[in-house]
């Protein structure tokens, strides 16, 4: 989740029950190492750091997983393309890794690497959208095989879909958009409120939010005036030839149209034009609410749902 997964967020989700993950992508070591003591200051419960190789410079790759081992972070989530080497470096050092997968050629080489638990990305998730199967077939082509707990990820917004992935035997699911729209969230209110407007066919997938990542990078976005200006043509877009056209702030930092940058708290500038993502679940949301709140309504529609007799998801 970027940096809408900050320590605020993170910490409010742990004390809930949920497993934390603090979203640290491209960030600077500083902040980063503000963020792992800003938890630790609001809950000792587990957590893991997410970065992602794939799209970050290697030198900052590396102070950012340096940085971590020192101050003794035990677990790490990655995504996107596997890199053997980086998992190779932190289980020497003991870590926990979940890696999150969006085709079963890479679930299969994530566990080879030495990953402990897979993460099976579908196509409905929302932002980075790294495959192009649904998340229930995807994970059901894992499972068959697998020697490591497999977690389900994409469009999961209630506990019908949590029961759908324990009846289907994962261990768990992982969500995205549901604490995008909670208190805590470090997005910006305009971006919840888009979320809590939305209908299940308000979102798109477009690879025209890529400068910061990879050519051909696909992600999952509420529709805005930028993808309607495609006229259909959501794909193909090549970050070299996308003019640097600067629409917003954060932080005095400028912000550019067509990047991956989603509007944070102390975002200003043109809000709407930015990438505002959001998975296919996004239609069952429908307030802002505390984590906690969220969390515990997903696992209680979860329990009713499997205690329930006849057919079940």
């Amino acid at each position: 989740m970027g940096g809408v997964a900050r320590a605020e967020l993170a910490a409010a989700v742990a004390r809930a029950g949920g497993y934390a993950m603090l979203g640290m992508v491209r960030e600077d070591p500083d902040l980063i190492e503000a963020e792992i003591t800003a938890y630790r200051a609001a809950t000792d419960r587990p957590f893991a750091v997410n970065v992602i190789p794939s799209a970050t410079d290697p030198a900052l790759l590396q102070a950012q997983i340096s940085r971590c081992l020192d101050l003794g972070v035990r677990a790490f989530t990655f995504f996107w393309d596997i890199r053997p080497e980086v998992i190779a470096q932190v289980k020497r050092e003991g870590c926990l890794v979940l890696h999150q997968v969006g085709t079963l050629a890479a679930a299969r080489e994530a566990e080879a690497a030495g990953a402990d638990v897979i993460i099976t990305q579908g196509i409905e998730a929302g932002g980075h959208v790294h495959g192009r199967t649904g998340a229930f077939a995807l994970a059901e082509a894992v499972l068959d095989g697998s020697r490591i707990p497999v977690v389900v990820s994409g469009g999961i917004t209630t506990g019908h879909g949590l029961a759908a992935a324990l009846m289907l035997g994962a261990q768990g699911v992982q969500c995205g958009t549901a604490f995008l729209a909670t208190k805590e969230s470090w997005a910006h209110d305009y971006h919840k409120a888009r979320v809590a407007a939305a209908n299940v066919d308000d979102t798109v997938l477009t690879d025209v939010f890529v400068l910061n990542w990879p050519k051909g990078a696909a992600v999952r976005v509420l529709g805005n005036s930028v993808t309607a200006g495609l006229d259909g043509q959501l794909m193909g877009h090549d970050p070299a030839t996308l003019p640097r056209v600067v629409i917003a702030h954060d932080s005095g930092q400028p912000l550019l149209r067509y990047s991956t940058d989603s509007p944070m708290r102390h975002t200003s500038g043109a809000l709407e034009e930015m990438a505002l993502y959001a998975g296919q679940g996004v239609g069952t949301i429908r307030n802002v609410v505390p984590a906690a709140d969220r969390l515990r309504q997903i696992v209680d529609e979860a329990r009713d749902c499997l205690a329930r007799p006849g057919p079940r998801p």
